[in-house]
């Protein structure tokens, strides 16, 4: 007999995807001079409060990122999502964060990417998105944690 996971009601999975382990190093001119490490500790900090706590996690590769995704919707509350360049590319990705159901699933990117390279203004993830924050710098992580925890005390007063 299998055994079902208990999806962990205070515990948001964030996921970052390609280059963002690069962060303070690629591109400052674009993505600033923080640190993966800052925006784990931001989103701990933003959490914190609200009674929850962060689990992130970074990978560069596609089919690990579709495997958190996974993982995160049978044990997680929610999903704040910066895919980087999958976010254009990754219908894959998109899919994965579909099954999701009635989970908060917050998108984040650190510069606007409206105000980027043509290619990047379509993002697969946002029409999945409860909210989709661009161009905040890390401060969007806090602003993801504030939205995920708020749809979450929604879901738990109506239940």
């Amino acid at each position: 007999m299998a055994i079902t996971p208990v999806r962990d009601r205070t515990t948001i999975m964030v996921l970052n995807g390609p280059n963002l382990n690069l962060l303070g190093r690629r591109q400052p001119e674009i993505y600033g001079t923080d640190t993966l490490a800052d925006i784990e500790k931001l989103v701990a900090e933003t959490a914190a409060p609200h009674g929850l706590s962060a689990d992130c996690r970074q990978s560069n590769h596609e089919g690990q990122l579709i495997d958190w995704v996974q993982e995160a919707r049978e044990r997680h509350a929610a999903v704040i999502i910066n895919p980087a360049g999958y976010s254009h590319t990754s219908v894959a990705l998109r899919d994965a964060l579909a099954t999701c159901d009635g989970m908060p699933i917050v998108e984040v990117h650190i510069s606007n990417i409206h105000r980027r390279e043509t290619f990047r203004h379509h993002s697969y993830v946002s029409e999945l998105a409860d909210g989709v924050i661009a161009g905040c710098g890390i401060q969007g992580y806090a602003f993801a944690v504030e939205r995920a925890a708020a749809l979450l005390a929604t879901a738990r007063a109506s239940s």
